[in-house]
C-alpha cells in the first residue's frame, strides 16, 4: 500500500522530539528539570496557540480547513490533559529524584508498551503478529539504547512513580487519539499551556526564579519544535494510523536523539548502539510493509474533521461551500461496504474478531 501520510508525520514527530532531547540536556545544567519542563511546554503552548489564533484570524470568512474541538471532545481531551499534562510530568520529576539515571532511562521505554497494550486490549485497535513483532523490536531497541549496564538500585517508590508516569502518558496518547479528528495545532497548544502552568507553578512554589532572558528564549524555542510541533504532528499521525502504530513509530525518538548527540559531541557509537539501530530498523520495516485489507463495514457515523471528497466522503453540503479542498465541517457517513488496504484511522476502527473478516496481510 502507498505510504500513509501519518507515517511521515509520526517519524517527523519522533525526529523533532529526539533532536530536542540533547538540546534540552545542554540547558538542564542551567535550569532545574522541573522548571525546564515548564519552559519547554510554555514555548510549545504559547507558540502553537499564537499560530492557531493567527490562522483563525487570517482565514476570515473562508471555510476552516481543520475542525476545532467540540463539546463532545471535552471529556477525552480533559483526560488527556490531566494524565499527560499534569500527572505525567509531576510523577516523572518525583520519580527521577528517587531513581538512578540508568533505571529511569530503561523505565521510560514503558510508555510505548503501555500505549500499545491500552490501544489493543482496552480500545480494541486491530493488530496482528507482524505489528506485535515490530513493536517488540522497536521497544527492544529502545531498551538497548538506554542500557548502561546493570541499573543501580533505587527506591522502589521512585521506579513505580516513573512507571506510573509512563502509564499516564499512555492514557494521554489513547485519549488524544479519540479527539484526533480535531485541529492538531489547537490540541497541542492547549496541552502545552496546561503542562507549562503545572510545571512552572511547582517550580516557583519550590523557590525557583527566572534565569537570564536568553536561557528562557532558548528553552522556549527548543520546546516549540520538540514538544509543540512534534505533538501536533503526533496528533496528525494518530488521525491516520491509530494509537499503537503511531506510538511505535514515535518510539524511534530515543535513537534519533542518541544519533544527534553522537554528532554534536563527536563521540564513537557503542556496539549496543548499532544493535539497537538494527532492531529499530527491523521494527520499522515490519510496520512500513504492513498490508491490511479485507471486506469491512462502515456503520453510519457523523463527525467533523479535515477531509477531501474521497470514497469515504460522498456527502451533501448543508452549508455554502467555496469548492476548496481539504476543508472541515460536520458531516454524516452513510453505510458502506468495501475492501481496500487501511489502517485503524478515523474511519476504520471496526472490530475484527468474530466478524468473519479475513485480513490480507
Amino acid at each position: 500500500m502507498a505510504l500513509n501520510p501519518g507515517v511521515a508525520a509520526a517519524l517527523a514527530s519522533a525526529a523533532l522530539f529526539g533532536i530536542s532531547t540533547p538540546l534540552a540536556k545542554v540547558l538542564v545544567g542551567s535550569i532545574p528539570p522541573l522548571a525546564l519542563a515548564g519552559l519547554l511546554y510554555a514555548g510549545a503552548g504559547l507558540g502553537l496557540s499564537a499560530w492557531w489564533l493567527a490562522q483563525r484570524l487570517g482565514s476570515g470568512d473562508q471555510q476552516p480547513r481543520e475542525a476545532p474541538l467540540r463539546r463532545a471532545d471535552l471529556p477525552w481531551f480533559g483526560g488527556a490533559v490531566l494524565f499527560g499534562g499534569v500527572l505525567g510530568p509531576v510523577l516523572l520529576m518525583w520519580g527521577l529524584a528517587r531513581t538512578s539515571a540508568s533505571s529511569a532511562s530503561l523505565l521510560l521505554n514503558l510508555e510505548g508498551v503501555f500505549t500499545a497494550l491500552l490501544a489493543w486490549f482496552v480500545f480494541h485497535e486491530n493488530f496482528d503478529r507482524r505489528i506485535f513483532l515490530g513493536m517488540l523490536a522497536i521497544v527492544a531497541g529502545g531498551v538497548l539504547l538506554t542500557w548502561e549496564g546493570r541499573p543501580a538500585a533505587g527506591l522502589p517508590l521512585g521506579a513505580l512513580a516513573i512507571a506510573a508516569a509512563c502509564l499516564s502518558w499512555a492514557l494521554d496518547n489513547n485519549f488524544t487519539g479519540r479527539v484526533s479528528a480535531s485541529d492538531p495545532v489547537q490540541i497541542a497548544g492547549l496541552k502545552g499551556l496546561v503542562a507549562a502552568g503545572v510545571n512552572l507553578g511547582l517550580a516557583f512554589a519550590g523557590g525557583w526564579r527566572l534565569p537570564e532572558a536568553w536561557l528562557v528564549l532558548a528553552a522556549g524555542a527548543v520546546g516549540l519544535g520538540g514538544y509543540g510541533v512534534s505533538l501536533a504532528l503526533f496528533v496528525w499521525a494518530l488521525r491516520h494510523l491509530g494509537t499503537a502504530r503511531t506510538g511505535a513509530y514515535f518510539s524511534s525518538a530515543p535513537f534519533i536523539g542518541a544519533s544527534t548527540a553522537l554528532v554534536l559531541l563527536n563521540e564513537e557509537p557503542s556496539p549496543l548502539f548499532w544493535l539497537a539501530a538494527l532492531l529499530m530498523a527491523l521494527g520499522l520495516w515490519l510496520h512500513l510493509t504492513e498490508r491490511h485489507a479485507h471486506v469491512h463495514v462502515h456503520e453510519p457515523m457523523a463527525h467533523s474533521h479535515r477531509h477531501v471528497h474521497d470514497e469515504h466522503h460522498r456527502h451533501e453540503h448543508d452549508l455554502a461551500w467555496d469548492g476548496r479542498e481539504p476543508h472541515a465541517h460536520f458531516h454524516k457517513h452513510a453505510p458502506l461496504v468495501h475492501s481496500h488496504p487501511h489502517y485503524p484511522d478515523l474511519h476504520h476502527r471496526h472490530r475484527h474478531s468474530g466478524s468473519g473478516e479475513t485480513p490480507d496481510r
